[in-house]
């Protein structure tokens, strides 16, 4: 039976954006709070992996309660040896949350509310928040979008997924992931890369002007039709 539109999506996006909130919880820090309205520079996290450097400018400024919990995550190392574990063509790239290793989803904090009202929308370059299927239940792992993801945004009947950041340097880094080959590998049964993308480690790095003023080069999104669903 061919699933109509958004129900494909919301199915695949089940999948595809899952974050297995129930896979431990760490236990040191406090919950991630929203950083103060005096700030004016972005906040901008260099991450390093296997296949180049890419930079995100992180929007404390929309996104207050993400930002703050994803850059706990970067100050507490938890990025490190994590992997993009998921590659979806003319879609989205996802990691954060699988240890490069074993494969493992390592322990992560208390889930954070979902902030995707924020007018922030899942344009190409865009990063945001994966999430399982219930709104609120996003920790750690993120995605960038390889193209405009309309469907992704909120609409008044249901909730969307969290922009909270544009990677502002190294999109040519992002593209190059997004063409790795993908399929069947170790716990995951599809659109895993073949050749390991490991994320090497993050910093928080000063923000220059020439990373802020970077374009990103629009790409069409894909037709309806194209959109895949899980099997």
């Amino acid at each position: 039976m061919r699933m109509r539109p958004w129900t494909r999506i919301t199915a695949f996006l089940g999948v595809l954006l899952c974050l297995a909130p129930f896979g431990g919880a760490l236990q040191a820090d406090p919950p991630a709070t929203a950083p103060s309205a005096g700030s004016t520079s972005p906040t901008q996290v260099k991450v390093t992996t296997n296949l180049g450097e890419f930079v995100i400018e992180v929007r404390t400024d929309r996104a207050p309660i993400t930002s703050a919990n994803f850059l706990r995550y970067v100050r507490e190392d938890f990025y490190t040896n994590t992997i993009i574990h998921r590659v979806v063509a003319n879609f989205v790239i996802q990691g954060g949350g699988h240890d490069a290793t074993t494969l493992k989803l390592k322990p992560t904090h208390e889930a954070v509310f979902n902030e995707s009202g924020n007018g922030l929308q899942n344009k190409r370059g865009t990063v945001g928040l994966a999430r399982a299927e219930p709104p609120h239940s996003g920790n750690a792992q993120f995605y960038i979008n390889l193209v405009d993801n309309p469907d992704l945004d909120p609409v008044p009947t249901r909730w969307g997924y969290t922009v909270f950041g544009r990677v502002v340097q190294g999109m040519d880094v992002i593209d190059r992931i997004g063409e790795t080959p993908t399929g069947a590998m170790g716990p995951f049964k599809s659109d895993a890369p073949l050749k390991p993308v490991i994320i090497e480690k993050m910093e928080i790095v000063a923000p220059s002007p020439a990373a802020s003023a970077a374009p990103v080069t629009p790409v069409p999104p894909p037709a309806q039709n194209t959109i895949l669903s899980p099997k």
